[in-house]
This record gives C-alpha cells, structure tokens and sequence, in this order.
C-alpha cells in the first residue's frame, strides 16, 4: 500500500487484507468493552461481590501481562503473527463462553468467573502483542498513522456503544448472556481474520537464539531510547492509577451515585463519544501539530481531566463524570494514535514483537497491580477517595513526557 493510495477516498480501507484487519478489529472491540461493564456488574449485583473482589476481576485478567508480556515478545518475533491472532480469539471466545454456560446450569460462582477471565487474560497477552507487531508487516511505514488511527477508530466507536448495549443487555436478559456478546466478538474476528490474504513471511531465525538474551535486547531498546522510555513509563504510571477508577468507577455510580445499569451505561456511551470524536481528527491533529508535540499536549490535557471523576454527585454533578469520561477518551485516543506509530517508525523491524512485548509489559502489567490497590483502597478509604488518589497519579504521570525530549516540541 503506498502513500497516494492511502489518499484516496477510503484510504487503507481499500486494501482488502487492512479491510478484514479493521472489520476482524471491530466486533472484537465491542466485545471486550461490553465485558467491561458486564463482569463488575454481574460480580456485584449477581454475586452479590465486595470492593475488593470487584476489583479482583481486572487484576486477574490483566495479570498475564507481567507474567508472560515479555517472554511472548520473543515468542512473537520468532512466530508468523496471523495464526497467532486467530487462535487467541478462538480461545477468548470459548472462555467467556464457559460463564453463561455455567449460569445456565446454576454453578456460576465467582471462582469460575476469575478462571474465564484468567484464560483469556493469558491469551489476550499472545493477542496484544501480535496485534501491534503484524500491523507493521502488513501496512506500509508512511501508512501506520492512518492505520493505528482507523483502528483506534474502532476502539472510539466500541467505546461509545458497548456501555449502552451492556447496560439495556444486563436489564433485559441478565450479565450471564451480556459476556456472549463478548464471546460472539472474538469468534467473529478470528473469522475476518482467516479471511486476509497476505503472506506473511517468516521471521528469520538466528543463529545461537537464546531467549533471555532476546528479551533483554527488547528491554535495553526501550529503557535506552528516550522517547521509548518516556511512553513506557508515562504509560505504565497512568495505567496503573487509571485502572483504580477502571475497577471501581461502575461500582461507584452504582453504590454511591445511585445510578440504574442502564443509566451506567448511558453515561458511559456520552462520555466515550469523545472517543469517537478524536478517532476522525488525531491523524490530522497530529499532522498539524507533529507527533511528539500532539504527544506531550495529549497527555497533559489527558491527566487534567481525569480530575472529573471524583468531583461527580447526584443530579447536575454528573457532568462531571460526563466531562471527565468524554474529554479523557478523546485525549486518549489522540495521544495512543501519535504515540503508537512513533513507537512503531523508530523501532528496526527484527524488535517489534519485543519492543511491543516490553511496552505493553510496562503498561498492561500496571493495570493487575492498580486494580488490586485500587480494590484495597476501595475497602479503606471509600470509593470516592480512591477516585482522588486515582486522579492525582493519572495527572502526575505526564511529568514522564515533560522531562522527556517531547519537551523541545513544543518550544
């Protein structure tokens, strides 16, 4: 795919193999973002869950990132990444699965919850990271902004209906068969996926391959490139006090705000239209701005805003949450699409998988350990607090941009 065709009405959209990419992308994202509100939901009013063990859910789907993010980078620079992809979806899918199966039988109980959760976690890390180290391979270098920013268009437009589609699903028929959306998302991405037509060439294979020695070589790639070790730490401090409010901000509005789940999930679908809305602009955000100015005023804007969500209360105090969730989605995707593809153009080809790895190491692997804090200072100091200290270390973390060479940017 060159440039010029990029240009063109549709752009990537049409390359048939990026088009089963994107269409692969889109359900898959509605999917997981359901369960994003169905699980906390169905732990706390179906199984009637505490703080804590609300919280416990995100900790166990995300804590493959620590365990294994590194040791997949290596595994994925050695792999074609296509099967890779395929087979992680099938699996998500048959996991989530097992929750309305085990429902419809009587037996769901949160154990079984936190085993589904625990399964897909582990191959969302093989997913994650093959994602972001196929589409290099597929898409050409001058087009990986586009790209990133039509697929960060799909996470804006999951975000802005999967809160209302949970939130009506949870009402009528139950959180068991809510997560079916989910499932129905994997097993439909992995049958676009098939479908892509490319070949991908295998990655060479070196001499003498040890994996310890691979992973440190994605390691020192990012702690020793300034802008890579500025995104890995930004990243990895914002994630883990925004995965604080992530795991207790649908319990918050529940118990606290006194919110109906379909008014959750309402609220939810305004703020993230900001999502949407910065999905159709980052890329010309960024080519007004330049990628690493677009960075540094993403993530400020970004930690500002976060301070809406403790601010909320009942009646008029919504347009707190409403402002905080819509000007932070925005802020988000803006700075993902910019920082994403710069990540991905200073990389060499032969570390992707592992600079990926080490990346999504750093960030992903904060949000277990934010969700556990987060679910231990939900039990101590109350919602709303932990709501403070969650905004106070999202808006601290951009200091990790300012002291980095972005800085000069925006001179």
């Amino acid at each position: 795919m060159t440039k010029d065709t990029a240009r063109r009405p549709g752009g990537l959209l049409r390359q048939r193999d990026f088009r089963h990419l994107w269409a692969a992308d889109v359900l898959s994202q509605l999917g997981t973002r359901v369960s994003h509100l169905a699980l906390p939901l169905l732990a706390a009013e179906t199984l009637r869950a505490s703080a804590f063990e609300v919280a416990a859910i995100q900790t166990t789907q995300t804590a493959a990132f620590l365990v294994l993010g590194l040791l997949v980078g290596a595994w994925c620079d050695r792999l074609r990444a296509l099967p890779v992809l395929v087979v992680a979806d099938l699996v998500r899918a048959a996991a989530f699965c097992s929750i309305p199966l085990a429902a419809a039988f009587g037996l769901l109980t949160l154990t079984q919850v936190y085993l589904a959760v625990l399964v897909a976690g582990i191959f969302s890390v093989f997913f994650e990271v093959a994602h972001q180290t196929y589409l290099p391979r597929l898409v050409a270098a001058p087009d990986l902004v586009e790209a990133n920013a039509k697929l960060r268009g799909n996470h804006a437009v999951a975000a802005t209906a999967a809160p209302t589609v949970a939130g009506l699903c949870f009402q009528f028929f139950g959180a068991p068969a809510t997560v079916l959306v989910n499932a129905a998302g994997y097993l439909w991405s992995a049958l676009w996926l098939r479908g892509i037509r490319h070949r991908e060439p295998q990655p060479p294979r070196p001499e003498n391959r040890h994996l310890g020695r691979e992973i440190a070589e994605g390691l020192r790639l990012v702690f020793g490139h300034p802008l890579l070790r500025a995104f890995g730490l930004h990243g990895a401090t914002f994630v883990l006090f925004q995965s604080m409010q992530t795991a207790l901000g649908v319990l918050f509005l529940l118990r606290e705000i006194h919110l109906s789940p379909t008014a959750i999930g309402l609220l939810s679908s305004l703020g993230l239209t900001g999502a949407l809305a910065a999905a159709l602009v980052a890329r010309r955000i960024a080519t007004h701005l330049g990628q690493d100015r677009t960075v540094l005023l993403a993530g400020l804007t970004l930690g500002v805003l976060f301070l809406g969500f403790p601010l909320t209360t009942p009646g008029y105090g919504l347009l707190w949450w409403a402002a905080g969730a819509f000007g932070s989605a925005f802020s988000l995707i803006v700075l993902t699409v910019s920082m994403t593809s710069r990540q991905q153009a200073v990389c060499p080809p032969e570390l992707l998988g592992r600079m990926n790895a080490t990346m999504l190491f750093l960030v992903w692997g904060a949000i277990p350990l934010g969700s556990l804090l987060g679910g231990v200072l939900g039990e101590t100091i109350g919602l709303r607090g932990t709501l403070w200290v969650s905004a106070t270390g999202a808006l601290l973390s951009t200091l990790w941009l300012i002291c980095s060479p972005l800085r000069k940017a925006a001179r």
